[in-house]
């Protein structure tokens, strides 16, 4: 399976909220023809609309994909539509959190190849990371035309075995919430020794998307990037002491914020 046969053969997004209007997008900017695109959702946008994919039309009899983006209580009402689909070549890759495999195999037949994602927010950028891992059915190639698609949106790594989809959810799945709380406090924190509001939150965004760029940009680890800019006895030193505080600093609030992103997704794929 390549993107030729996807072309070809079809490419069918259950769902088209903000995740999957951004995938979209990134497979249109990168030559997947619209006509090739057929959309299913119940409230398709402005913006989709005019795409020129299909929507809410009849489906391909044996697409080479369908891509599942819609909310995971919305599943069990959306999947079966797309039942005779199962079984077959075609691969089902679903970005829908808490939504395990065994519930695709269930609702499609074990014969179904299926991936399944997690992706974050800052796909809607370009700069999402999506992690992904494959059931018995999906071959080698099935996961290079997942990766492919997937990384239209930011980058993708493999999973060794599905449990790992907690932990990825605790950590790049709702991190992204946990970062812009990192923004709205920084700034409240300026405001309160006199800054404006405006200034504190320009200040606060471009200091995280900054120092973002530059972990992701530099050789050095993360921990050296920290005592690289925290001169003894200097100020970032007097924050710091606060901040890695071992009872009530950022280590084990951020463990277990973590833990308890990654129960809850526990409980969610149990239903």
């Amino acid at each position: 399976m390549d993107m030729s046969r996807i072309a070809e053969q079809g490419l069918v997004l259950l769902g088209c909220g903000k995740m999957g209007s951004a995938m979209l997008e990134g497979w249109l900017d990168g030559g997947l023809p619209p006509a090739s695109v057929w959309v299913v959702d119940p409230h398709p946008s402005d913006w989709l609309k005019a795409q020129g994919v299909h929507i809410n039309a009849p489906l391909p009899e044996c697409p080479a994909l369908v891509l599942v983006a819609v909310k995971p209580q919305m599943m069990r009402e959306a999947l079966p539509a797309l039942k005779a689909l199962g079984g077959g070549d075609t691969l089902f890759v679903s970005v829908a959190a808490g939504t395990p495999i065994a519930a695709y195999e269930e609702m499609l037949g074990d014969g179904t190849p299926v991936v399944r994602a997690m992706p974050n927010t800052p796909a809607a950028v370009g700069r999402g990371i999506t992690a992904i891992i494959g059931n018995a059915k999906a071959t080698a190639e099935h996961l290079d035309v997942a990766e492919g698609l997937l990384s239209a949106v930011g980058q993708v790594v493999r999973l060794d075995h599905e449990a790992q989809i907690d932990a990825v959810t605790g950590v790049s799945g709702s991190g992204p919430a946990y970062v812009f709380h990192l923004i709205e406090t920084m700034a409240a924190a300026g405001e309160a020794q006199g800054l404006s509001p405006e200034l504190a939150m320009q200040l606060a965004k471009a200091t995280v998307a900054g120092a973002g760029a530059l972990a992701e940009a530099a050789s050095e680890t993360p921990s050296q990037l920290r005592v690289n800019v925290t001169s003894p006895n200097g100020t970032t030193q007097a924050a710091l002491e606060v901040l890695m505080d071992a009872e009530t600093g950022f280590p084990p609030l951020l463990k277990r914020a973590v833990a308890a992103a990654t129960d809850r997704s526990k409980e969610l794929s149990r239903g």
